[in-house]
């Protein structure tokens, strides 16, 4: 596995990541975003839940959290793009669904990547059309990789809708490949795919960053 692609599976397998010392910044879609990761440092360092045949059980754990801190929908949506306004409600809450597992099946089930790596929250921006929360992780071996979350407010919650890691969006890589199947084929045949085949839709990785 690249660099690349273990932090792209740590950082949208979110509340894997152990946060760094300090409160630097104290915004609130940080201090919500902090507040989640500690929930799962506690699952991941719960002893009980290391023991053997907890597995599931850590997982489902994690996978609440995730469900707490992602707006699933919004991702959907935002990686489906022009072909969601052609979907029926029907349609757009089937896809929701599949596109909700499809990621909890990529990443949320690789707790056990978790090795030790840091965050550190280096900044945030908040504006009319959501936050961006930026921060790097920080590998045992001391480099660092910048992840930005992007989130939106729904009521008093911020939620993270994309990651970027290394400026390379979740969303548009999705896009991209969601894209590429309807064009050459049909919507019916990108379904079709997330209900069988959902290991096709693992992100590209960054040509670049293979090392």
């Amino acid at each position: 596995m690249t660099r690349f692609a273990r932090a792209l599976t740590l950082a949208t397998a979110l509340p894997l990541i152990l946060a760094g010392p300090g409160r630097i910044w104290a915004g609130v879609p940080t201090d919500q975003l902090r507040a989640q990761i500690d929930r799962t440092v506690k699952i991941l360092d719960n002893p009980e839940l290391k023991k053997d045949g907890k597995q599931r059980e850590r997982r489902a754990a994690v996978r609440q959290v995730a469900n707490d801190i992602f707006d699933f929908s919004e991702t959907a949506k935002r990686s489906l793009a022009r072909h969601w306004a052609t979907r029926t409600q029907a349609e757009r809450d089937e896809f929701v669904l599949l596109f909700t597992d499809l990621l909890e099946r990529s990443y949320i089930s690789k707790i056990e990547l978790y090795g030790g790596e840091q965050i550190k929250f280096v900044g945030e921006s908040v504006d009319p059309d959501g936050a961006i929360v930026r921060t790097r992780l920080v590998t045992k071996q001391g480099s660092e990789i910048p992840i930005n979350y992007r989130m939106l407010a729904r009521g008093d919650k911020w939620l993270v809708y994309d990651v970027l890691i290394e400026g390379v969006s979740l969303i548009s890589n999705y896009r991209t490949q969601f894209n590429k199947i309807i064009t050459t084929s049909s919507y019916q045949e990108l379904v079709k795919k997330m209900k069988t085949k959902q290991g096709e839709f693992l992100p590209v990785e960054k040509r670049t960053s293979q090392r």
